[in-house]
């Protein structure tokens, strides 16, 4: 896993495949497979322009199962840290979980084990911290440890709405452009509350 800063930040955490690129039944095993949703980039980047860090938690049960290995992984990875720059966004960390379910770690989702770990690497509380995610086990592990939850529609979000069982609170939009335009406009409706609000005396 890459390193990132420890600095006060504004934090954003994303679920992978079906959030950032295109899902498939078959695993992404390998660059070719990894072909991100269009905007999702351009969302990361505007992310980015307001402030905002990005880590990515997935789950990557394939490595576990010998589908591929850690090179393909970090090849995977590498294209999607370029194909961001391309664009003018920037991924601080990616975390991700080689488990297969059998083995019952801590760090697979719906276990909070991976969102925990990117807390204590940006030395922040996940309370309130917006999770994306597009399937039932994102949104169960970001309920775990107090996170804003963000469920999709593209990958298997829609199949995860008609199944339901989805934490209290959990918010629904289209992709993760949809999201970032919500999470922009709250950031700019509480700057403008806290503008207006009356200065306190000395």
């Amino acid at each position: 896993m890459p390193h990132s800063q420890q600095v006060s930040k504004k934090l954003v955490i994303l679920d992978r495949d079906g959030v950032i690129n295109f899902d498939s039944d078959d695993y992404i095993r390998s660059p070719s497979d990894w072909r991100p949703i269009p905007g999702s980039l351009e969302a990361i980047a505007r992310l980015n322009q307001h402030g905002y860090h990005v880590a990515v938690a997935t789950n990557q049960a394939g490595i576990s199962r010998g589908l591929f290995d850690m090179k393909a992984l970090n090849a995977i990875h590498q294209k999607l840290h370029l194909s961001a720059q391309a664009v003018g966004a920037h991924i601080d960390a990616i975390f991700f979980c080689p488990h297969a379910a059998d083995e019952f770690c801590d760090c697979r989702k719906p276990r909070p084990g991976m969102l925990k770990a990117i807390g204590q690497r940006f030395g922040i509380s996940l309370k309130n911290v917006p999770m994306v995610g597009d399937a039932l086990r994102d949104m169960q592990a970001a309920f775990e440890v107090g996170c804003d939850l963000y469920l999709v529609k593209t990958g298997k979000g829609v199949a995860t709405l008609e199944k339901g069982g989805l934490p209290p609170g959990t918010q629904i939009y289209d992709n993760l452009a949809a999201v970032v335009d919500r999470l922009l406009h709250l950031a700019a409706a509480a700057r403008a509350a806290a503008d207006s609000a009356p200065l306190k005396k000395q």
